[in-house]
């Protein structure tokens, strides 16, 4: 699929199948997290892939916004491994994540699949409930799988601001 058209064409999907995701396709959205940058390449992101029924269950507990994908990818970040902005106010370590949590999100339309990026919850109580080491910060949840049949997007898909709303040039 031509790039702009993943752009376009991805939407956060909100009713999933429960059809298995192929081992080489969940490789490919993994990989494309792997490549993605990372402020001085210190690649502090850590990913962990949620399949079985037990720790889907957990993920269930923590929020009312997981939709039936079987497979959920937690997205954190190890805090003893970021780099720190100039003035010490800010650090690289959620940005980082999430530069890597949109990279999966592409790659999972881009083999077939759909995805929603997961934010009501508790990072901390979910990072506890998942056994996540104390040094990592939770960032992201996201629910992948195979569309449902009957999915689609919501009616706010299509609703953007006009880009002189949100673009400046200085």
């Amino acid at each position: 699929m031509e790039f702009k058209d993943v752009i376009r064409n991805r939407y956060s999907c909100r009713k999933y199948s429960s059809r298995v995701v192929e081992a080489e396709k969940l490789n490919a959205i993994l990989e494309a997290g792997r490549l993605a940058p990372t402020a001085k390449n210190l690649q502090e992101q850590r990913i962990y892939v949620i399949r079985s029924e037990e720790m889907l269950a957990k993920i269930d507990e923590m929020t009312t916004c997981r939709f039936g994908a079987p497979v959920v990818i937690a997205v954190a970040f190890d805090k003893e491994n970021v780099y720190t902005y100039p003035g010490g106010m800010k650090q690289s370590g959620d940005e980082d994540a999430t530069i890597v949590a949109t990279h999966m999100i592409l790659a999972a339309a881009d083999e077939g699949l759909g995805s929603c990026w997961l934010n009501r919850f508790d990072p901390q109580l979910t990072a506890e409930a998942l056994g996540l080491p104390e040094n990592e910060e939770l960032v992201m949840l996201m629910d992948i799988g195979y569309e449902a049949e009957d999915a689609k997007p919501s009616h706010l898909h299509t609703t953007r601001k006009d880009i002189s709303e949100t673009v400046k040039y200085l």
